[in-house]
């Protein structure tokens, strides 16, 4: 009697085998990683609420930026993994320098959030920021 080979088992073993392989290099190239989400500058908005301006500026993170009577200093943004509800967030210090009872004391020290600005407000009666991009 002569043994014949299962040669469905042996076709359906090696699709298998190159299945997986495709989710493996897809989901590699396709996944992001913290590296991807974070950014090195931070740009955000500065409304002088006296003469109804606003400028946009750009931060590199870890440096301090003088505009006008403010000291604004970007620690780090990061951009979402969603691309149906993007969200922006950077951690940010202002101090005002116009105030010369305490250096050490922030106006704003926390997380700017792009898409809910009011959850940490940045409340000053001149100036207005609200955070635009991280890239």
């Amino acid at each position: 009697m002569k043994l014949k080979r299962n040669i469905r088992v042996g076709n359906s073993n090696f699709f298998f085998k190159l299945i997986i392989l495709f989710f493996i290099f897809t989901s590699n190239s396709l996944s992001l990683t913290n590296k991807d989400l974070e950014g090195s500058t931070t740009q955000i908005k500065v409304l002088d609420k006296i003469s109804s301006k606003n400028v946009s500026l750009k931060l590199k993170n870890g440096e301090q930026f003088k505009f006008k009577d403010l000291l604004i200093k970007s620690i780090k943004c990061k951009n979402s993994e969603f691309d149906d509800d993007p969200e922006i967030t950077a951690y940010i210090q202002v101090k005002d320098l116009s105030i010369k009872s305490n250096d050490e004391v922030f106006v704003f020290n926390g997380w700017m959030f792009s898409s809910s600005p009011s959850i940490n407000p940045f409340d000053h009666p001149v100036y207005d920021v609200w955070l635009t991009s991280c890239y």
